[in-house]
């Protein structure tokens, strides 16, 4: 049946326009985002039924007279953290829907400026930048001639928009979920003390200590991001306070460490020691015994956000400026509740 839009497919710009709504509101409504309000993702939702418009046609209908094309600038391809938040993005873009040009600078900021020239010489219509950590990085600037979204590593801009994990809350979230496990000993393993990834954490975790009236057992132990760390720190931190009962771990990898050397002190896990580990490295969590509960910062919900964001400002609806912290999430296993 042939509808106002002739015998071509509706775009998402025809059901933006006959639900009178911006390209990017009926994106968000399309999504089911939360900023929408109930009445606009209704009508824009009745639009699309009208035109038999079907989702996958989002991306080409909001890109409509553009080049389709946008960048990812990566500064650590090899990264265990980059790759989910690029899988996301890439989700979010949409499978033959847009094409992606992929670069990584590896860290060096003269190639990263020659990967920048490049994908705007191909008039990508917009660049996500994924940083390694979540340290804030250097803005592209404001000579950049299309809109650019940065992930995981904030901008130093304020001007700019970024989206990263709330470290404060993942910390905060960790240390309460020890405490209603009935633990108060509660130490603290974790990396490298310049990241800012470490000491959000740690800010989080002494946030939910004072609540309950509690304190760390002993100074935070900073070192390196490895199962060798764990495996010492764990050792020095037992041998000063045996009444030690849980440890919070900056990553999955300390506490794995941990883990070791507990087994090997003949602390039972989690019986006499929970343990509880940061990013959900779901490959290492679920082969470790027991299981590994942690922090799981949701990076490929974050690439897609993150690539959202980038299309409602192609879209014209730019988003506001600034840091966005978004939610991580608990994932409890055997090191912190014993299974039956």
């Amino acid at each position: 049946m042939r509808t106002e839009t002739g015998s071509r497919a509706a775009t998402l710009s025809d059901v933006a326009q006959r639900a009178g709504v911006s390209i990017a509101t009926a994106s968000k409504a399309m999504n089911d985002r939360s900023d929408v309000a109930a009445t606009t993702r209704t009508r824009v939702l009745a639009a699309a039924e009208e035109l038999s418009f079907t989702p996958n046609a989002m991306a080409r209908g909001l890109l409509a007279g553009r080049t389709g094309t946008v960048g990812l600038l990566t500064s650590d391809l090899e990264g265990r953290f980059v790759i989910p938040i690029l899988m996301g993005a890439e989700d979010a873009f949409g499978a033959g829907q847009v094409n992606v040009f992929l670069c990584d600078a590896r860290g060096d900021a003269i190639r990263e400026q020659h990967h920048l020239k490049a994908l705007l010489s191909r008039r990508v219509d917009g660049i996500i930048v994924v940083g390694r950590q979540t340290d804030p990085r250097p803005s592209l600037g404001d000579e950049v001639p299309v809109p650019v979204v940065y992930a995981y590593a904030p901008s130093d801009d304020p001007g700019d928009v970024s989206l990263t994990p709330d470290n404060v809350a993942g910390g905060r979230m960790a240390v309460e979920h020890l405490i209603a496990c009935g633990r108060s000993r509660i130490a603290h393993i974790s990396g490298d003390p310049s990241y800012a990834a470490a000491q959000d954490r740690l800010t989080g975790a002494r946030e939910a200590l004072r609540d309950a009236g509690l304190e760390l057992v002993g100074e935070p132990l900073f070192s390196a991001w490895t199962e060798h760390w764990g495996r010492d720190a764990a050792a020095l931190a037992l041998q000063r306070h045996p009444d030690i009962d849980a440890v919070f771990c900056g990553s999955d990898q300390i506490a794995r460490g941990v883990l070791d050397t507990a087994r090997e002190l003949g602390r039972r896990v989690p019986e006499d020691l929970a343990v509880i580990g940061y990013d959900n490295w779901t490959v290492l969590a679920e082969n470790t015994r027991p299981e590994l509960t942690s922090i799981d910062a949701g990076l490929q919900q974050l690439g897609r956000r993150a690539a959202r964001c980038l299309f409602d400002a192609i879209g014209g609806d730019a988003p506001a400026p600034g840091v966005r912290h978004l939610p991580v999430k608990l994932v409890i296993r055997g090191s912190t509740i014993e299974r039956r």
